[in-house]
């Protein structure tokens, strides 16, 4: 069981009432925009698991996580508050030209039940875990969705039968997802996220990642570059230790404690000057 109000309390959010489409809207936006999605567990030598009540722990201690962490915790906490909520096998791509489907590299919620004016099938695609993605529930009925600065496409996979296609704003990280229809346990992730946090040919394992998603816009943390993107786009590279600490604790909301810290810069000041080499050469 994970603490359901601890988790609550990390959303700065009140349970007060049975579950309900404004209620969904709550979750998901306040989930994206005050939980970080990030990997720096990695990069600090700090095995995770799959494990929804440990990720609930971790996120409830003040940490995110990437997919497998922060949908498997959503998963959990939505389903205490009782959402009818489903974890599905997804695949995301990066590039257009990317393969896609049946790749599972990405943990997908949809939440049904709950019809709309907008939504009369009631259900309903709900992500916590896509960065720099959606920052409301979208209609499962395919169509253009428009979220601040952002278009996205919802339409049948061709690659899943059944399934759903997410298309990405083209300036987003990543080209798109499939879902495949039908509900999954965790342990059909163990084996991707084994390799995502371990294989040196992980792009998590490349590069540190974090991203957080808000009404107008995201802000993402690639290395030691930060860039806000919306209405405008910015990018600040983060070139001392202090000035990382102070977006990684105001923009995304984490804080470090000494020893990690003094473990990580390292590590990213060295990533970044091999990019920069790997740049000018």
């Amino acid at each position: 069981m994970i603490d359901v109000e601890g988790y609550l309390r990390r959303l700065r959010l009140l349970h007060d009432g049975p579950p309900s489409v404004a209620g969904l809207f709550l979750l998901q936006q306040t989930h994206v925009e005050r939980v970080a999605y990030e990997n720096l567990a990695i990069w600090l030598d700090q095995p995770t698991t799959v494990d929804p009540v440990e990720s609930a722990a971790r996120i409830i201690a003040g940490r995110g996580g990437y997919c497998f962490h922060l949908n498997g915790a959503f998963w959990a906490l939505l389903t205490a508050l009782g959402y009818q909520v489903t974890r599905h096998y997804g695949s995301v791509q990066g590039t257009p030209d990317s393969p896609s489907g049946s790749i599972g590299n990405h943990l997908v919620l949809t939440v049904s039940g709950l019809p709309s004016a907008e939504n009369p099938t009631g259900e309903w695609l709900v992500d916590a875990g896509l960065g720099d993605a959606i920052h409301d529930p979208i209609p499962l009925i395919a169509g253009t969705y428009h979220q601040g600065p952002f278009v996205y496409g919802l339409r049948p996979s061709e690659a899943e039968p059944g399934g759903w296609r997410f298309d990405h704003d083209p300036r987003g990280s990543f080209a798109g997802m499939d879902l495949r229809p039908g509900p999954v346990g965790m342990d059909a992730f163990e084996n991707m996220h084994q390799y995502l946090s371990t294989s040196p040919d992980s792009h998590f394992v490349r590069t540190s990642a974090i991203q957080r998603r808000d009404a107008h816009g995201v802000d993402t943390l690639t290395g030691l570059a930060l860039r806000r993107l919306g209405h405008s786009d910015t990018t600040t590279v983060l070139d001392r230790e202090e000035d990382f600490a102070e977006a990684l604790a105001d923009v995304f909301g984490l804080t470090l404690t000494y020893q990690e810290r003094t473990q990580l810069w390292p590590r990213l000041w060295t990533a970044h000057e091999k990019w920069l080499t790997t740049k000018t050469s």
